[in-house]
């Protein structure tokens, strides 16, 4: 009796398309993707991506897309071991509980086709998104389409719009846009962390510095400030 060794089938984990096409996109890209991070940073079973390769259809591995960014409710974090021991090098729905991202984010660079960005909204309706976002930093341009019951319909007013799933609100009336957390603070850039860090440290080193003053004058008043 001849057994049949039937190999894996391969879903590539790149298309070989650069994950943006100019420094402007790219930054968008990351600023998202990090601050999507850090509001689930705390929940182990959100997954966010960057320009991951995600198959909707199981053995059809020409169907695909990679979203600039996805969030994907219900799957843990990072690179958890797969079929065969394989880590996550793409978003593979059948073998991640056929959970399809929820909420995807496109940025526009100007080697985007209306014809490209076109297909991708079917796509992404086809394989049950719940919420499309699509920003054209050039032009300043917030779209974003919102599925109710079957299809995804063009959100009319961000105004008053809030993510249904994220919590997050986009204010397009500045240039650029500007997004906002469910409690209210801004996504900011890496070089914006890193000066919001370096003040709470410069606070922190204040508020030492008084408490280590004040501790000093009461020692000088013969008083212990470890028994105050």
């Amino acid at each position: 009796m001849v057994s049949e060794i039937k190999s894996e089938l391969i879903y590539p984990e790149s298309d070989g398309k650069p994950m943006s096409d100019n420094t402007k996109q790219f930054e968008w890209i990351v600023l998202i993707k990090k601050n999507l991070d850090l509001m689930f940073k705390d929940d182990p079973n959100v997954f966010v991506a960057g320009d991951l390769l995600w198959y909707p259809v199981e053995g059809k591995i020409k169907i695909r897309v990679a979203p600039d960014a996805m969030v994907v409710f219900g799957r843990p974090k990072g690179d958890p071991l797969g079929v065969n021991g394989a880590a996550r090098g793409s978003y593979i729905q059948h073998r991640e509980g056929n959970i399809p991202p929820q909420v995807v984010f496109e940025i526009l660079s100007p080697n985007n086709t209306q014809q490209e960005m076109d297909q991708k909204l079917l796509f992404y309706d086809r394989y049950n998104v719940e919420e499309y976002y699509l920003y054209d930093p050039d032009t300043n341009r917030l779209r974003g389409w919102l599925r109710r019951e079957v299809f995804l319909e063009e959100i009319g007013d961000f105004s008053v719009y809030a993510s249904p799933r994220l919590g997050i609100q986009f204010d397009a009336t500045l240039n650029p846009m500007e997004i906002y957390r469910p409690d209210g603070e801004k996504f900011l850039s890496y070089v914006e962390l890193d000066q919001q860090l370096q003040q709470e440290r410069s606070r922190a080193d204040q508020a030492q510095q008084r408490a280590d003053e004040l501790a000093e004058r009461l020692r000088q008043m013969g008083l212990d400030p470890d028994q105050i």
